[in-house]
């Protein structure tokens, strides 16, 4: 039997929204599309050099760059491979075959979020996606911890880089100190949450288990990558959350990172956080209880959690009621006229217009995921410039009726689809279409 609203929902909340022909393809069963894509090859995404080749790459130039002229031209260089890869990832997510591993590994990424607010992360930023995140999005939350604590991007913009035990031999001869900032925000953001439980104490006693996590430099094997200083560790036992770390070097950490990852609070965090993302800004305790207990008997089995998203009985509930952040829009328009090149170039244009650069967020709690941090007054009229914007570049290209029918047309209500059938213009339809209220929903 064909459920058309179920396969809208599946692609929408799921995903970025329907692609051509999708809604009707996949409506006799939308939640086994949705599981099917679990188990299905992790594929590389295309157009987007590893971190390593791109911090090396500029490495070069900036050694390049001896005078202002050669400053600015390197700056300028970094800025528009970084735009290059905002675009890339915007085609690869809107023509993705799965797009719900796809809003997964986003998800992933803005919950251990890096930011080019430091500028030497931009050249690494879309490689700790697709390194750290994407192969371990849908593994276990353990072996997804280690990867992100051990990319380079996160240890050079949490500062663990240069974070050096004070009774190390490279503390003792040069006087310096711990960084806090990974351990904090692995604690707070990443695993057991703000109410989680953990005191300042625990928080440098963690950053001293990690002292010596850094990334390799010119002149050490494999600049670039993940580098263990042993000379820069804290020796001796610490205590984090009351259980006590004998010496054992880097091993110290990865005892501490898997410790963290099987505690009850971070079951709790992580479901409340999916829980949010994929059902509603304020989720029915139920929600974040099944996750949590999924999370918790299956050791951090992020493959069966997310089968446990499909299955909440609260997500397939009409109507939407999440906002679609910024980036959310512009992938949902991509995948919606199947736009397969970057010649529209409302991609990083309306990511920035509207307020939301991918690696961009101000802090390291990521970009927010509710309605109240992204519709304002001043937003939403953004929001209709742009949609106003990208109708008039599209219509030429799509049939509004059609695309409206492929995209929102079981969930839209009769205003909209009249508000569609007669504007003006082409143009102006598909700008209804993008700024109707179904449309801006997921």
């Amino acid at each position: 039997m064909q459920d058309l609203k179920a396969a809208a929902i599946a692609t929408t909340r799921f995903g970025f929204g329907a692609a051509p022909g999708e809604l009707n393809a996949i409506a006799s069963d939308p939640r086994g599309w949705l599981k099917q894509q679990l188990i299905a090859p992790v594929q590389a995404p295309g157009g987007t050099p590893s971190s390593v080749q791109l911090a090396a790459f500029f490495k070069a130039q900036q050694q390049k760059a001896t005078d202002p002229a050669g400053a600015q031209a390197f700056m300028n260089q970094m800025r528009d491979t970084f735009k290059s890869d905002v675009v890339q990832r915007t085609l690869n997510a809107a023509a993705s075959t799965t797009p719900f591993r796809e809003r997964l590994v986003q998800f992933w990424s803005n919950h251990f979020s890096v930011s080019i607010q430091r500028s030497f992360v931009t050249p690494v930023a879309t490689g700790f996606e697709n390194e750290a995140i994407r192969p371990n999005a849908l593994g276990s939350f353990k072996d997804l911890l280690r990867a992100v604590a051990m990319h380079p991007a996160m240890l050079l913009y949490l500062d663990n880089a240069e974070s050096v035990g004070p009774d190390s031999k490279v503390g003792l001869r040069h006087g310096k100190g711990i960084n806090e900032n990974l351990a904090r925000e692995m604690l707070e953001l990443h695993t057991l949450g703000v109410g989680g439980g953990y005191t300042q104490t625990d928080v440098t006693e963690f950053a001293e288990i990690l002292t010596g996590w850094s990334v390799a430099k010119d002149g050490d094997p494999n600049p670039g990558t993940f580098l263990y200083r042993p000379d820069s560790h804290e020796p001796g036992s610490k205590t984090l959350l009351g259980r006590v770390y004998g010496e054992a070097g880097i091993d110290e950490g990865m005892a501490a990172l898997a410790d963290l990852a099987a505690r009850p609070q971070t079951a709790t965090h992580i479901a409340t956080k999916l829980a949010c993302h994929f059902v509603a800004d304020q989720p029915p305790q139920s929600a974040i209880n099944k996750l949590a207990v999924t999370f918790a008997n299956t050791g951090g089995d992020l493959h069966a959690v997310a089968l446990a998203l499909v299955d909440l009985p609260q997500i397939w509930s009409e109507p939407l009621t999440k906002i679609k952040t910024p980036n959310d829009l512009v992938t949902s328009v991509y995948r919606t006229f199947g736009i397969d090149d970057d010649s529209f170039e409302n991609a990083t244009g309306g990511l920035k217009m509207m307020g939301q650069t991918p690696f961009d967020a101000l802090s390291p709690a990521g970009w927010p995921d509710t309605a109240a941090d992204w519709i304002s007054s001043e937003a939403v009229m953004i929001r209709l410039q742009w949609a106003l914007a990208a109708g008039q570049k599209l219509g030429g290209s799509a049939d509004p009726r059609t695309a409206a029918l492929g995209s929102i047309g079981p969930l839209a209500s009769e205003r909209t689809m009249a508000q569609i059938d007669n504007a003006p213009s082409p143009g102006q339809a598909l700008a209804f279409l993008i700024a109707s209220p179904e449309f801006q929903r997921r």
